[in-house]
């Protein structure tokens, strides 16, 4: 049963969506009271209200905050046996149906640090060899946790992170010595592309054969789970795969899917399924109407879109992009603010900077109709490029420049209109025989609505246990951290002590140390021979 809504947790959660964009609209209810009380416990805050002003206060709090709600739990090769299936069962079999030259496109969502990513790459280029792995293969590598993500671009990790997951052979083989610890070799990570993605805001990364996101539906609810997948649907390949963690089980129960190996959670695409849109994330209740939420909504929006937008100002400076555009194009955050002229992009795939003159000086919309645009390895792509001039203040002082994807539409459009006609002719073949099933099917829903009803309380309970643990293991790791500390501190008070007693052994004079109530404290050998008395007498 859900619990009674709780005024101050909607309170918060919406200060978090209007002024730090982080909407937690389809998160579990428990799940993130827990979390959000346990920093409430650790400032010391006595409620939810109290702790709201103290975010405001202290704006710092909100890395922490996130941190603790974002459980970024994960290691490389995370139930070693699952990884083992998917390097021996699911990675020949998407490769047996590419020819040679495909492109192989992976999607790790939710990939905190990077760890599953660069699982993924290692086990890849174990099948195909270090060459195809850089020519052939691209790994989008996805999360909401900016901090996480930044690790993972760095891919530097420690030897804890590297051990025992990775055998010597391919701690040798993949990673690299540095000063920080061990970082993943250089030229083969420029398969992977890291980036801000929210899977229930976002749109998904398209045309993908292998689908990564483990222990992540778990914090979801089920009406939020199943519009996750849904967009997982739409991303895939035919035939493409879809990898979970061991907690989730949700695919299994939906009809977009067939279960390859029901014990580690291994999906493909069902090919009986017609192709679905992503769902349109569920609207947010309308904040109140003010400056700073409208400047937030605006942003949003140009993050979120759905077509890949970029703005370059009057001098010709890249410096915006959005989400689709970074990962459509491999934009880092290093890009954003360089002249355009200095990247590839202003060349390819369409000629943009005569057309950025041409709008800045007649200050009128342009349109480059299509161009043919191939990603290397990747099929051809072929992109609609309209150039809007920007007058914020009268004047035209900068350019919107949108790619609209026009293969893809085309492609769904004809994929839609042939699955309506099949869908049509099947319709009609079943009408007599679900006519005839009706009067069986009556006395045999209550049953299933019964068993349906348990066998969702059951999974619930399942992933709720798997967060718990989570959160558990997450604790643990703290408090091991403490006791080392504690552990070296005693080392060091012991040595101390070890010391001062020394010195004072030494001494040819006789000395005592008294406390403020005058009681022996200390007594050394030569007060020994002066008053007959051991130290332990005193």
């Amino acid at each position: 049963m859900n619990e009674p809504a709780d005024p101050q947790l909607e309170g918060l959660l919406e200060y978090l969506r209007d002024h730090r964009g982080f909407d937690f609209t389809g998160y579990k209810e428990g799940t993130l009271r827990r979390r959000i009380e346990k920093r409430v416990q650790t400032v010391g805050a006595k409620d939810l209200a109290e702790y709201r002003r103290y975010l405001e206060a202290h704006p710092d709090e909100f890395t922490d905050l996130f941190n603790t709600i974002l459980i970024n739990v994960t290691s490389f090769f995370r139930d070693l046996e699952a990884w083992d299936y998917l390097a021996t069962e699911v990675i020949p079999r998407i490769l047996a149906g590419k020819g040679p030259g495909d492109a192989v496109r992976v999607w790790s969502a939710g990939a905190a640090a990077g760890q599953e990513a660069f699982s993924i790459a290692m086990v890849l280029c174990e099948a195909m060899g270090e060459d195809d792995l850089r020519s052939r293969v691209k790994i989008y590598a996805t999360d909401v946790d900016e901090e996480a993500l930044t690790q993972g671009r760095h891919a530097i990790y420690t030897r804890d992170e590297l051990q025992p997951a990775l055998s010597e052979e391919r701690l040798e083989r993949f990673f690299e010595r540095t000063p920080q610890g061990r970082a993943f070799r250089g030229d083969l990570r420029r398969s992977l592309i890291f980036g801000h993605h929210d899977l229930m805001r976002h749109p998904p990364i398209s045309r993908v054969d292998l689908l990564v996101c483990r222990n992540t539906l778990m914090y979801f609810t089920n009406d939020a789970q199943t519009r996750i997948l849904a967009s997982f649907h739409f991303a895939l390949n035919p035939g493409g795969i879809l990898f979970l963690g061991k907690g989730e089980a949700i695919a299994s129960r939906s009809k977009l899917f067939d279960a390859l190996d029901h014990r580690w959670h291994v999906f493909a695409k069902s090919q009986t399924q017609a192709p679905v849109r992503p769902p349109l994330p569920a609207a947010p209740r309308a904040p109140h109407p003010d400056h700073g939420d409208r400047e937030l909504l605006q942003q949003s929006g140009f993050e979120a879109a759905p077509v890949a937008q970029l703005v370059v100002d009057g001098r010709g400076t890249l410096i915006l992009a959005n989400t689709r555009a970074r990962v459509m194009f491999g934009l880092g955050a290093g890009q954003i603010g360089r002249p355009l002229k200095d990247l590839e992009l202003s060349y390819r795939p369409v000629e943009l900077r005569s057309a950025i003159d041409e709008v800045m000086t007649n200050g009128q919309a342009l349109r480059l109709g299509e161009a043919e645009w191939r990603q290397a390895g990747d099929e051809n792509l072929y992109l609609s490029v309209e150039l809007t001039p920007l007058r914020p203040g009268g004047a035209v002082s900068g350019v919107s420049i949108s790619f609209t994807d026009v293969t893809r539409f085309r492609l769904l459009q004809f994929d839609v209109e042939r699955t309506q006609r099949e869908l049509e002719t099947a319709y009609e073949e079943l009408q007599s025989t679900v006519e005839e099933l009706e009067t069986t099917n009556e006395e045999l829903q209550s049953t299933n609505e019964e068993l349906e009803t348990t066998n969702e309380e059951l999974h619930s309970s399942n992933e709720e246990l798997e967060t718990m643990n989570q959160e558990l293991q997450s604790t643990n790791e703290e408090l091991e951290t403490t006791n080392r500390e504690l552990s070296q501190r005693t080392d060091e008070l012991d040595r101390a002590n070890a010391f001062l007693r020394s010195i004072l052994t030494s001494l040819d004079s006789g000395v005592v140390v008294l406390d403020r109530e005058m009681r022996v404290q200390e007594w050394n050998r030569a007060t020994e021979d002066l008053w007959g008395l051991r130290d332990g007498e005193v």
